[in-house]
Protein backbone atom coordinates (compact mmCIF):
# COMPACT_ATOMS: atom_id res chain seq x y z
CA UNK A 1 0.00 0.00 0.00
CA UNK A 2 1.28 3.45 -0.85
CA UNK A 3 1.19 6.25 1.66
CA UNK A 4 -1.47 8.86 1.14
CA UNK A 5 -0.67 12.38 0.14
CA UNK A 6 -2.63 15.59 0.43
CA UNK A 7 -3.66 17.45 -2.70
CA UNK A 8 -4.22 21.19 -2.93
CA UNK A 9 -7.86 20.83 -1.89
CA UNK A 10 -6.97 19.29 1.47
CA UNK A 11 -8.41 15.84 0.75
CA UNK A 12 -6.38 12.75 1.48
CA UNK A 13 -5.79 10.63 -1.60
CA UNK A 14 -4.35 7.14 -1.14
CA UNK A 15 -3.48 4.32 -3.50
CA UNK A 16 -4.13 0.82 -2.26
CA UNK A 17 -3.30 -2.51 -3.84
CA UNK A 18 -5.56 -5.52 -3.42
CA UNK A 19 -4.44 -9.14 -3.02
CA UNK A 20 -4.50 -9.58 -6.81
CA UNK A 21 -2.18 -6.61 -7.42
CA UNK A 22 -4.84 -4.24 -8.76
CA UNK A 23 -4.39 -0.62 -7.64
CA UNK A 24 -7.20 1.68 -6.54
CA UNK A 25 -6.99 5.42 -5.98
CA UNK A 26 -9.28 6.44 -3.12
CA UNK A 27 -10.29 9.69 -1.46
CA UNK A 28 -10.33 9.41 2.33
CA UNK A 29 -13.56 10.89 3.68
CA UNK A 30 -13.58 10.10 7.39
CA UNK A 31 -12.12 7.90 10.13
CA UNK A 32 -13.97 6.60 13.17
CA UNK A 33 -13.64 4.06 15.97
CA UNK A 34 -16.23 1.36 16.55
CA UNK A 35 -15.84 -1.09 19.43
CA UNK A 36 -12.12 -0.36 19.71
CA UNK A 37 -11.38 -0.82 16.00
CA UNK A 38 -10.48 2.03 13.63
CA UNK A 39 -12.35 2.22 10.33
CA UNK A 40 -11.83 4.51 7.35
CA UNK A 41 -14.35 5.51 4.68
CA UNK A 42 -13.26 6.17 1.09
CA UNK A 43 -14.69 7.00 -2.32
CA UNK A 44 -12.97 5.77 -5.48
CA UNK A 45 -11.44 8.61 -7.51
CA UNK A 46 -10.82 6.54 -10.63
CA UNK A 47 -14.44 5.45 -11.20
CA UNK A 48 -17.38 7.18 -12.77
CA UNK A 49 -20.27 7.86 -10.38
CA UNK A 50 -22.54 5.94 -12.78
CA UNK A 51 -20.42 2.77 -12.43
CA UNK A 52 -22.39 0.09 -10.58
CA UNK A 53 -19.43 -0.58 -8.26
CA UNK A 54 -19.08 3.11 -7.30
CA UNK A 55 -19.86 3.81 -3.67
CA UNK A 56 -18.57 4.15 -0.16
CA UNK A 57 -15.68 1.81 0.62
CA UNK A 58 -15.13 0.97 4.29
CA UNK A 59 -11.82 -0.53 5.36
CA UNK A 60 -10.52 -1.28 8.83
CA UNK A 61 -7.07 -0.52 10.16
CA UNK A 62 -5.19 -3.69 11.06
CA UNK A 63 -1.82 -3.71 12.82
CA UNK A 64 0.40 -6.37 11.28
CA UNK A 65 4.05 -6.70 12.29
CA UNK A 66 3.88 -3.26 13.90
CA UNK A 67 2.63 -1.63 10.67
CA UNK A 68 -0.87 -0.31 10.06
CA UNK A 69 -2.52 -1.72 6.95
CA UNK A 70 -6.03 -1.44 5.58
CA UNK A 71 -8.15 -4.57 5.38
CA UNK A 72 -11.64 -5.44 4.27
CA UNK A 73 -14.53 -5.87 6.68
CA UNK A 74 -15.67 -9.44 6.09
CA UNK A 75 -18.41 -9.71 8.73
CA UNK A 76 -21.70 -8.39 7.30
CA UNK A 77 -23.11 -7.36 10.70
CA UNK A 78 -19.91 -5.47 11.54
CA UNK A 79 -19.96 -3.76 8.12
CA UNK A 80 -23.60 -2.69 8.51
CA UNK A 81 -23.00 -1.27 12.00
CA UNK A 82 -19.96 0.70 10.87
CA UNK A 83 -21.74 1.90 7.71
CA UNK A 84 -24.57 3.28 9.85
CA UNK A 85 -22.06 5.26 11.94
CA UNK A 86 -20.38 6.66 8.83
CA UNK A 87 -23.77 7.50 7.32
CA UNK A 88 -24.68 9.56 10.38
CA UNK A 89 -21.48 11.57 10.09
CA UNK A 90 -21.14 11.85 6.31
CA UNK A 91 -24.73 12.08 5.12
CA UNK A 92 -26.50 13.85 7.99
CA UNK A 93 -28.06 16.96 6.49
CA UNK A 94 -28.85 18.70 9.81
Amino acid sequence: MSEGNVNEFGNDIVTITDDEGKEFVLEHLHTLEHRGVTYMAFLPTDMDEDDEDYGLIILKVIVEDGEEILGSVDDQDELEAVYEEFAEVLFDED
